[in-house]
């Protein structure tokens, strides 16, 4: 079993609690694209899986796991005279100042977990510019060391590209990484890349679903010291750091 010397993260529902940022999104997109019509943003969020008037996301929710792209591909029927780049481009400007709520404090624990040597990444399906925003306004952009979005130029996830690019940019091989994430789009990356997966149940998605595809799953991010300690080198970090 490689020490873990690396970790890439996804970003909603990992970095971030997925519904407390999102739903809010996901209701000013549909109220913008519907012109203030609730019965339409209504029937838009269908086409999404989002339910707008609990302002929740069903598990089968394209958003959770889907690309800008996939998403707007899937409101664009439903969006009379509307083009993929122009929804992508309203999607990207709402996401860049979307709330976003930590779903553990984390510069503490990045700060942690950099003091021991790890070098830290993100690979998200949203876009690489929301991303980043995301990250500076948390406090945390300057903490990793790769980010990418689906528009990186490495693919997009469950295709293995931006982990195995963040491996081969930190000059490490897959199995001394691992790929933290809420969904099975993260752990079917992990393994095809080669590197540990570790669910977290920050997402949506429940551990039953996570279980068959994870080789741990955990609450959060907060409890990953506890299962570094276990995989010795780098990754021995006190659990007391988060």
């Amino acid at each position: 079993m490689a020490d873990i010397r690396a970790i890439i993260f996804d970003k909603d529902g990992t970095l971030f609690d997925f519904e407390a940022t999102w739903s809010a999104w996901a209701r000013s997109l549909l109220l913008d694209l519907a012109a203030g019509d609730t019965a339409r943003a209504e029937r838009l969020g269908e086409a999404i899986g989002f339910d707008f008037a609990g302002s929740r996301f069903a598990e089968s929710s394209l958003v959770i796991a889907g690309t800008p792209g996939e998403i707007a591909e899937a409101l664009l029927p439903h969006v009379p005279g509307a083009s993929p780049l122009t929804l992508v481009a309203r999607m990207n400007a709402l996401a860049a100042v979307a709330p976003q709520a930590e779903a553990v404090p984390l510069a503490p624990l990045l700060g942690a977990l950099r003091g021991q040597g790890l070098r830290l990444g993100v690979a998200t399906n949203d876009a690489e510019g929301p991303a980043r925003a995301h990250l500076d306004t948390a406090g945390v952009l300057g903490m990793f060391d790769f980010i990418a979005g689906f528009d990186s130029g490495h693919g997009a996830k469950p295709s293995p590209g931006q982990l195995l690019a963040f491996a081969e940019q930190m000059g490490l091989r897959p199995a001394e990484v691992a790929m933290v994430g809420d969904s099975r789009h993260d752990l079917h990356a992990a393994r095809a890349a080669g590197m540990a997966a570790v669910a977290v149940l920050s997402g949506i998605a429940g551990s039953a679903e996570l279980q068959p595809y994870a080789d741990v799953v955990l609450p959060d991010i907060g409890h990953l010291p506890g299962w570094l300690s276990t995989r010795g080198g780098l990754g021995r970090v006190a659990e007391t750091a988060a």
